[in-house]
């Protein structure tokens, strides 16, 4: 079984389709009324209790979960993506050899909607170790993914079938940062596309920049923008970033100071410029403490961000400028949650907790942002990440 190791920051994930293919829209508290059912697909860490992704149907009026068992068995998939066409998903393999290339992998399946079981279509090479982050384009015609270990970007095109080409960009990541024992080189962490598809931004962890690129859906190209990057505080460890459904404002969580900045967002020339710091912890915390996962309600009020360590879910409000207020840390009732997932209808949280192999629910209050945990668990080894699909 793995367990968290502090000192190297592994990929994590826990979207939700509505958050990440469609843009969110401003909800007010009484427009969010309960959806119909969802699939949840769980990526994890394989070995233990895991043998890869888990798939469970949700009931949003009820909050309750079905097992549906495993749905593929395949090593390591640390972070899925679904098409937005619901027939696809997508993982990558967090590992450090790809049929006997230094690399990890991305691996496609089709999705049985009546079964919620997935069948393998291809496998590509990720072109890095540690792929630890995978996203489509919103058009549906790219997968990106960001390789951690050896900091790295790259996309590969959809084939009509949902198997995987050959990577059509690829960018390799150069530089360092203050820390010697996490910042010696580049690690990429995550990579997320603007709510126009125009650009994808990638935190970098190795380097304390996120990076933003001029994505061409038409033949996955990315290029450098111009300015190229935005920084965060020297060692901060950018991981997971977010962009504000108002299109804004975006936000970032930083790994090693247990933080998020909130960065307004020029979404024409793709510009991000720092509006400010908060701490995920309360002040009265001093042990260990490194940070995960961070996601905007769709409301576009409130902000959430995952503390591992102190094992909590930190909740802020979202001012009309984009800055952030602490609301209150609520402990997820499990260790290490990695990720968590707002669900489609805006009215829960899962929490995935990495050590205690559970995923634990709480209610979104609609007009406070708080959390209440609502006693529904499921067991799941190695939770890594939640991601939900409209169940047909």
């Amino acid at each position: 079984m793995r367990f968290y190791n502090p000192m190297r920051p592994v990929p994590h994930c826990l979207l939700i389709l509505a958050a990440t293919l469609v843009p969110p829209l401003s909800l007010s508290a009484s427009d969010q009324a309960p959806m119909g059912e969802s699939l949840v697909y769980i990526g994890t860490y394989t070995g233990g209790q895991s043998k890869g992704i888990y798939a469970f149907r949700f009931n949003p009026a009820n909050g309750k979960l079905t097992a549906l068992g495993l749905a593929a068995a395949t090593p390591s998939p640390s972070f899925l993506a679904i098409h937005p066409n619901r027939r696809f998903l997508y993982a990558v393999n967090e590992t450090g050899e790809s049929r006997g290339e230094r690399a990890g992998s991305v691996t496609s399946f089709a999705i049985d909607t009546e079964t919620g079981k997935l069948r393998q279509i291809n496998q590509v090479s990720s072109k890095g170790t540690s792929p630890c982050y995978v996203v489509v384009d919103r058009t549906g015609k790219y997968v990106l993914i960001a390789n951690y270990g050896t900091g790295s970007v790259a996309a590969f095109p959809i084939q009509q079938n949902g198997g995987l080409g050959e990577a059509s960009a690829f960018v390799q990541h150069t530089g360092s940062s203050v820390d010697p024992k996490r910042q010696k080189g580049p690690h990429a962490h995550s990579i997320n596309m603007s709510l126009d598809n125009r650009f994808a931004v990638a935190a970098d962890l190795g380097l304390d920049k996120l990076l933003v690129y001029r994505f061409d859906p038409s033949n996955g190209s990315l290029v450098a923008n111009d300015p190229p990057s935005a920084s965060v505080h020297p060692g901060a460890g950018p991981r997971h970033f977010f962009f504000h459904p108002n299109d804004r404002f975006a936000y970032v969580i930083n790994e090693m100071q247990s933080t998020v900045t909130a960065f307004t967002w020029d979404a024409s020339r793709g510009v991000l410029s720092t509006i400010g710091t908060v701490s995920t912890l309360p002040k009265d915390f001093h042990g260990e403490n490194t940070t995960a996962e961070v996601q905007v309600h769709r409301s576009g009020k409130f902000l959430y961000g995952s503390n591992r360590g102190h094992d909590s879910i930190a909740v802020f409000s979202i001012t009309a400028k984009g800055a952030l207020t602490p609301l209150e840390q609520v402990h997820t009732q499990g260790r290490t949650p990695r990720n968590f997932g707002i669900d489609p209808s805006g009215s829960y949280l899962f929490a995935a907790n990495q050590d205690s192999n559970n995923i634990v629910l709480f209610r979104i209050n609609a007009k406070t942002g708080r959390l209440t945990a609502t006693g529904e668990k499921v067991e799941v080894g190695n939770p890594v990440c939640v991601k939900f699909m409209a169940a047909r």
